[in-house]
C-alpha cells in the first residue's frame, strides 16, 4: 500500500495511506477534520508551504521541513522536526518515543485545545521557521546505539547488504537498530533481521513505506 502524498484535502478524506484502514470509514483521520484544520491554519499563517510527505501534510521552509500535521487514534499534533532544539516554557512539547532525538510534538485533543494553545503553538513554529532559518541543528546523543548481534553477524556474512546499510541515512539505520534490539529472546532477533533485510536493501527505514 503506498502513502497518500496528494494533498491535504485527500488525507482529510482517505487518510494518510499507513496502514489497511486507508479509504475506510475506520480511518483515524476521520474524526479529528476539525482540529486538522485548525492545525494546519496555524502552519499556513506563517508562510510555511504546504507539501505532502510520508501521508502527512508537510510544512517547510526552502525546502526543508518544519513541522507535519499528524492524527493519531488518541490525539492530534503539531510535530516539529527539530523540536527538541525549541525554548518551550510551558512544557508542552512531547518526545514521540523513548529513543525520538530531535521530534517533539504539541499534542491536542480538541479544537478547544489548539484554541487554548494557540499562542504558544504559533510561538513555537516562529522558533521552529527561525530555527531552521538560521541552520540550527539539534545536539544528537554522543554515543549511537550499539548494532545488534544479529544484525551486526548478518551484515558481516552478506557484503551486498552491508553496502546497502551503509548507505542508508543515520536515522533508517537507527530505525533498524532499534527494531532488531528491541526484542528480549535472540531468535525474535534473528527474525527481525529478516524481516529488515528488503527495506534495507530498498534504501527503507523501519516502516518506511514505498
Amino acid at each position: 500500500m503506498a502513502m497518500n502524498n496528494t494533498s491535504f484535502a485527500s488525507y482529510i478524506k482517505d487518510g494518510c495511506g499507513r496502514c489497511e484502514r486507508f479509504q475506510t470509514p475506520a480511518c483515524k483521520v476521520h474524526p479529528w477534520t476539525v482540529v486538522l484544520e485548525a492545525l494546519r491554519a496555524l502552519a499556513l499563517a506563517d508562510g510555511l508551504v504546504e507539501e505532502m510527505k510520508w501521508g502527512f501534510p508537510c510544512y517547510t521552509l526552502a525546502g526543508k521541513n518544519v513541522l507535519m500535521v499528524v492524527a493519531f487514534k488518541e490525539h492530534c499534533a503539531l510535530q516539529f522536526f527539530k523540536g527538541a532544539a525549541l525554548d518551550d516554557p510551558d512544557e508542552l512539547l512531547e518526545a514521540p518515543g523513548p529513543n525520538s532525538q530531535a521530534v517533539r510534538m504539541l499534542k491536542v485533543r480538541s479544537l478547544a485545545e489548539v484554541k487554548q494553545h494557540k499562542k504558544a503553538a504559533k510561538r513555537l513554529i516562529d522558533l521552529a521557521i527561525a530555527l531552521e532559518r538560521a541552520g540550527g541543528e539539534v545536539a544528537t546523543r554522543a554515543k549511537a546505539e550499539p548494532v545488534p548481534d544479529e544484525l551486526a553477524r548478518r551484515l558481516a556474512a552478506d557484503p551486498k547488504l552491508r553496502r546497502a546499510f551503509d548507505a542508508l541515512t543515520p536515522g533508517r539505520q537507527r530505525s533498524h537498530i532499534l527494531h532488531v534490539s528491541g526484542a528480549k529472546q535472540p531468535a525474535t532477533r534473528e527474525r527481525r533481521v529478516d524481516a529488515c533485510a528488503e527495506a534495507i536493501l530498498a534504501g527503507r527505514g523501519f516502516n518506511e513505506r514505498v
